[in-house]
């Protein structure tokens, strides 16, 4: 038997079928909505609300699960709609959200969230651009085909670049590894990915890039320097409380005007 074949028959995560007709879609209970195009997804609930409150936003729609509802909001932001929603946290309900927003009608994307890091060089709150991911979660498999890594766009890591230059904010642009296990990463495992070239971690870059790439619309993200796991202890690092989490949001908000 041919070896790949029997990879792939025994680890069904690698079962990919590019047929585009699901049984269950997106389309089936959400519609386009006026002025979809641009959204940031946010991974910070305070700065969701406080911007919401601040501007006195109104909710443009609601994605529902089954454990809590994520409003999304619009702002008119240098003349045109911006939404920008929450995600929750981890691949399969982050993609699966995405996906949602997809079939509303929106087209461009700009995720904005934190991420542990694996140099301590990489100080709390540096921005860091995500140019490929490697694929150490399961939800990617399912809309683009196995692959180590998936690779952000050049033309849209040159855009999210460009509006760092210009504003003057220093950033590095490196490889991330997502997964979805944070309890298991583990010495050896953060030892490989930093060998590869990564220089952070977090849980849905790959599934993001993947649903992007399988839908044909623009998707890319601003990460900042979080914990920090490059040595033998955890180092926190009051991450969950950096002063950098809104202005990433408004630089989020400008890269995705220029996608």
């Amino acid at each position: 038997m041919n070896v790949a074949h029997e990879v792939t028959q025994n680890y069904p995560i690698l079962e990919y079928d590019a047929d585009s007709k699901a049984i269950i879609s997106p389309s089936l209970s959400h519609r386009p909505l006026p002025g979809a195009e641009r959204c940031v997804i946010c991974f910070f609930r305070e700065v969701i609300d406080r911007v919401a409150n601040e501007y006195r936003l109104r909710v443009k729609t609601v994605l529902t699960t089954q454990f809590a509802d994520h409003p999304v909001y619009e702002i008119e932001y240098r003349g045109g709609p911006l939404a920008f929603f929450h995600p929750g946290v981890g691949a399969p309900l982050a993609a699966a959200l995405m996906d949602e927003m997809i079939a509303h009608g929106y087209s461009k994307f700009v995720a904005c969230g934190g991420a542990g890091v694996l140099d301590r060089e990489v100080q709390a709150g540096k921005v860091v651009i995500p140019r490929a991911a490697v694929r150490d979660e399961g939800t990617s498999y399912h809309y683009v085909a196995p692959a180590r890594e998936i690779e952000i766009p050049p033309a849209i890591i040159a855009a999210l670049e460009t509006n760092l230059k210009e504003k003057g904010v220093p950033f590095v642009a490196a490889k991330t590894w997502t997964t979805d296990a944070f309890f298991r990463e583990t010495e050896a495992r953060r030892d490989r990915r930093r060998a590869e070239g990564c220089l952070t971690v977090e849980m849905e870059c790959a599934s993001f890039a993947a649903v992007a790439q399988h839908r044909n619309v623009l998707f890319g993200q601003y990460l900042y320097g979080g914990d920090n796991i490059s040595g033998p202890e955890w180092d926190e690092r009051g991450w969950r409380t950096h002063s950098v989490r809104e202005s990433l949001f408004w630089l989020a908000a400008d890269a995705c005007l220029a996608l």
